[in-house]
């Protein structure tokens, strides 16, 4: 892997701000709870096509994964693996009435960010949300896969390079 790739500066930046292993785990369980409020909303949203129903819970999947794709191939797939019940439980969700899936939707959605800024009470540092809040929704997704592989023990090389950037960086910052 070339390690002055978007990806490693992406991965070094998330990673600086995720050390702590509660927080680590909050954001585990927190993004994909804060994903599928997000997707029951845009479920709302649907057209028929060639016979089958598609909303924009399924086009912000093929999205993701399209742009997760140019970062990481492997990693795109594996995020399609939770991407897709994801995407099926906001949609099953999202066809309850406005009101009951308007609830779980905000529930999942507010739930999913206060459980975030809790985990990164406890590690003292700032959410990546209130730095780049674009870049942070964007990323988050991926960020599960990437966590994934590291506790899995996989792409072990990657993930020694990325704790030497940012004990590097911190270095730096403390010169």
């Amino acid at each position: 892997m070339k390690y002055d790739s978007k990806l490693m500066d992406m991965l070094t930046g998330y990673a600086s701000a995720h050390q702590h292993p509660f927080n680590i785990a909050v954001h585990m369980i927190g993004i994909p709870t804060i994903m599928l409020g997000v997707f029951i909303a845009l479920s709302w949203v649907n057209a028929g096509i060639a016979g089958y129903t598609v909303n924009l819970a399924h086009l912000a999947a093929l999205a993701l994964f399209a742009f997760y794709f140019m970062l990481d191939k492997l990693f795109s797939l594996v995020f399609l693996l939770y991407a897709t019940p994801v995407a099926y439980f906001a949609t099953v969700i999202g066809a309850e009435p406005i009101a009951r899936s308007g609830l779980v939707a905000g529930v999942t959605f507010f739930g999913g960010y206060a459980a975030q800024f809790a985990g990164h009470a406890i590690e003292k540092s700032v959410p990546v949300l209130l730095k780049h809040p674009v870049q942070a929704n964007l990323a988050a997704p991926f960020f599960i896969v990437v966590e994934f592989f590291k506790i899995a023990g996989l792409r072990d090389e990657m993930f020694n390079e990325v704790q030497k950037r940012i004990a590097q960086s911190r270095r730096e910052q403390t010169a």
